[in-house]
C-alpha cells in the first residue's frame, strides 16, 4: 500500500545551536538528537554512554518491599517455588532468568510454561492445580497474572501465595501478596516501558541488593532481557537503552551455547550484535517453540549449557520454525481472500476472520500480515466450534486494548497492549462482536479511514554520508520505539551502474544510484520488497528515496549501504509530500 511521507517535528534551533557549541559533528545529526531529548553536553554523555548506574530503584516500585520480602522468606525457609511464564520470547526469557538466578542461590524451584492450545495466554487454572499437587509454596508469575484474578484468587485458596511480576494494563488488582506492574496506577516507577523480564529482572536486582549481593551476579543476564526488550517491541529508552546496550555486547561475546546454536542454525557471521538481528534471527525461533511445540522447549534451549545438546535443541526449534513459515504463508493466504471476499471489506474500518482449520500459533503474524496491506485493525480467530480465540493487531494511532474493553460484554477474556491483544469468545458472539468491534473503531478514528505515513528525520545529501558520520550514527543505537533508526530522504536519485532485482522470487531490489546535480558519490542500496522498482530505474528516471544508513558486512569486510525504506518518483513529490 502507497504511503504519505511526513517529515517529522524539527527540533527547536536555539537549542541545536547551544549543542553545537558542544558538540563537533553533522547538523543533521546534531538535530535527531535535540529531537532525542538530548539538549546538551551531560544529556549526550549520557546518551552516547550508557550506565547501568544510571538505572533506577526498583524499591520505587509498588509492592516491591512486599515482593523482596516474600521472596526472602522462600529463600530462607527452603520453600518449593514455581516461576511461571508466558510462551512467548518475553515470557520463555523471564522464566530463563528468574528460574536461573534462583537455583544458583540454591532455591528449591521448578519453572512452568503453559500449553498454548489447552490452556491458552496467561495464568492458568491448570497450573494451580499442579502447584498445588506438586506442594509448591510461592508461584512467580513473569510477563502475565495482572488480569487473572480468579485463578490466583484459586491459588490462594489452596495456601499458595503468588508474586504477579507483569507489564500488561490492570484492571482489578489480583490477590496476590505482591503486584509489581509499573503501569499500576499507584505505582510511582519513574519508566513504564519495562518488558516482563525486565519488571522479573527488577525484582532480582532488588534481591541482590538488599541482600548485599554483587549486581553482578544478575548482570550476566542482560542477554536475555535484551532479546525480550527487542522481541516485545517496548521503548527503547531510558533503563530499556541502557540494559540493551550491555546486552547486545554480551551477545557479541561470548554467547550461552542455546543462543550460539541458535545463530549458527540462523546462518549469522557477523561480529557485532544489533537489535534487527535479534528481532529478526532470535525472536521468531524462541516463538517458533511455543506457536508449533512448546514454550518449555525454549527454556530448555537457554538455559541448556552444553554445547551438543544446545545444537541438538536448536534444530528442533528450527524445524518447527520452518513450519511456522509454512503456516504462517498459507493461513496468510487462506486469510486474505476471505478479507477481499466479504461484501463490507471496503466500507468497514477493521478486518475480522474466522476459520476452524487455522493454526493458532501464527494467528498474530497473520494478523499483522493484513494490516500491513489493508491498514485495518485486524483479528485473526480460530474457531474450536464452541470457544474462538486469536490475536489482534493494530495501526498507528489506534489502541486495540481500548477497542477490546469496549467489547467486553461479548468476550470471555482478553489481553494486551495498545498495539497487540489477545482475546477468545464464545463462538456465537462472532458476527454481533464483528459488528460491534468495527463501529467501535469506526467512533475511535471518528470515521475517517486512516492512510498509512512512513516518517522521515531529514534530507540529506549522499556526500554527506561519510565514514565519520556512519560512526556517529552507529552508537545512536541500539534502536527501537522512542529511539527508532534514523530515516533520511535523498531527492532525484538515478541508477549510477546496475540495478536488479534480487530474491527467489525477485521482490527485493539491490541498487546503485547517485543524485543529479547534488552529488557525484554512488551509493549501494538494498530495498526489500521494492523489485517492482526495477523497471524505473532502468528506464532512467528519477526517485527519491527514504532509507537508513547501514552496513553491510561480507567476508570480513564493512562498507556503508542504504537500507532502503520507500521509493517514489521525483515529478510525484509535490503530490505525495
Amino acid at each position: 500500500m502507497e504511503k504519505k511521507w511526513v517529515k517529522t517535528e524539527m527540533a527547536d534551533a536555539k537549542i541545536v545551536a547551544e549543542l553545537a557549541q558542544d558538540m563537533n559533528i553533522s547538523p543533521v545529526l546534531l538535530r535527531i538528537l535535540a529531537s532525542r531529548d538530548v539538549t546538551n553536553l551531560e544529556s549526550a554523555k549520557r546518551f552516547f554512554r550508557p550506565k547501568l548506574d544510571d538505572t533506577h530503584d526498583p524499591f520505587l516500585m509498588k509492592d516491591m518491599d512486599k515482593a523482596v520480602e516474600r521472596l526472602t522468606q522462600a529463600v530462607h525457609q527452603s520453600e518449593k517455588v514455581l516461576v511461571y511464564g508466558d510462551y512467548d520470547v518475553d515470557g520463555t526469557t523471564a522464566v530463563t532468568v528468574v528460574f536461573s538466578f534462583l537455583k544458583h542461590l540454591g532455591v528449591n524451584c521448578d519453572y512452568y510454561i503453559p500449553d498454548r492450545y489447552t490452556e491458552g495466554y496467561g495464568f492458568s487454572f491448570a497450573s494451580v492445580e499442579f502447584a498445588k499437587q506438586e506442594q509448591f509454596q510461592l508461584i512467580i508469575t513473569l510477563d502475565c497474572g495482572i488480569r487473572d484474578g480468579e485463578k490466583i484468587k484459586k491459588a490462594v485458596e489452596y495456601g499458595i501465595d503468588v508474586i504477579v511480576c507483569d507489564h500488561h494494563q490492570p484492571a482489578e488488582l489480583p490477590p496476590a501478596v505482591a503486584i509489581l506492574d509499573p503501569k499500576r496506577d499507584d505505582c510511582a516507577y519513574p519508566f513504564k516501558g519495562l518488558s516482563g523480564c525486565g519488571v522479573g529482572f527488577k525484582m532480582l536486582q532488588a534481591f541482590c541488593s538488599q541482600h548485599d549481593i554483587p549486581q553482578e551476579k544478575l548482570y550476566q543476564y542482560l542477554d536475555l532481557l535484551t532479546i525480550s526488550i527487542g522481541a516485545d517491541i517496548v521503548p527503547m529508552v531510558d533503563e530499556n537503552r541502557v540494559f540493551a546496550h550491555y546486552g547486545l555486547k554480551q551477545l557479541a561475546a561470548e554467547r550461552r551455547p542455546g543462543i550460539a546454536a541458535m545463530l549458527e542454525q540462523a546462518g549469522f557471521k557477523k561480529t557485532e550484535m544489533t537489535i534487527t538481528d535479534v528481532v529478526f534471527l532470535l525472536a521468531p525461533r524462541i516463538n517458533a517453540a511455543g506457536r508449533i511445540f512448546s514454550g518449555k522447549q525454549a527454556v530448555e534451549l537457554l538455559l541448556c549449557d552444553d554445547g551438543d545438546e544446545a545444537r541438538r535443541l536448536s534444530k528442533l526449534i528450527e524445524e518447527n520454525n520452518k513450519t511456522r513459515k509454512s503456516l504462517d504463508k498459507a493461513i496468510t493466504t487462506e486469510a486474505l481472500a476471505q478479507v477481499s471476499e466479504d461484501p463490507n471489506t471496503e466500507s468497514s474500518f477493521s478486518c475480522v476472520v474466522a476459520d476452524r482449520t487455522w493454526h493458532k500459533g501464527v494467528v498474530g503474524i497473520v494478523a499483522s500480515r493484513i494490516v500491513e496491506l489493508h491498514y485495518k485493525p485486524t483479528i485473526v480467530l480460530v474457531d474450536n466450534g464452541e470457544v474462538m480465540s486469536g490475536s489482534a493487531r493494530s495501526i498507528e494511532g489506534l489502541d486495540i486494548f481500548a477497542a477490546l474493553t469496549a467489547c467486553t460484554d461479548l468476550l470471555i477474556q482478553f489481553g494486551g497492549h495498545t498495539m497487540a491483544a489477545g482475546l477468545s469468545m464464545h463462538s456465537e458472539n462472532f458476527g454481533a462482536f464483528k459488528e460491534k468491534f468495527d463501529a467501535v473503531v469506526k467512533e475511535m478514528l471518528k470515521g475517517i479511514k486512516p492512510f498509512p505515513t512512513i516518517s522521515y528525520n531529514d534530507e540529506i545529501q549522499f556526500d554527506e554520508i561519510t565514514s565519520s558520520f556512519h560512526n556517529i550514527l552507529k552508537q545512536f543505537a541500539p534502536f527501537g520505539p522512542g529511539n527508532m533508526h534514523p530515516v533520511f530522504l535523498a531527492t532525484q536519485a538515478s541508477n549510477a551502474k546496475y540495478t536488479k532485482t534480487v530474491g527467489d522470487q525477485n521482490t527485493h531490489l539491490k541498487l546503485h544510484v547517485m543524485q543529479k546535480n547534488k552529488s557525484r558519490l554512488e551509493m549501494a542500496g538494498i530495498g526489500f520488497d521494492l523489485g517492482n522498482w526495477n523497471h524505473a530505474l532502468q528506464n532512467d528516471q528519477e526517485i527519491d528515496l527514504l532509507f537508513t544508513v547501514d552496513e553491510n558486512e561480507w567476508n570480513g569486510k564493512k562498507a556503508i549501504q542504504l537500507m532502503v525504506k520507500d521509493i517514489r518518483l521525483s515529478v510525484d513529490a509535490e503530490i505525495l509530500a
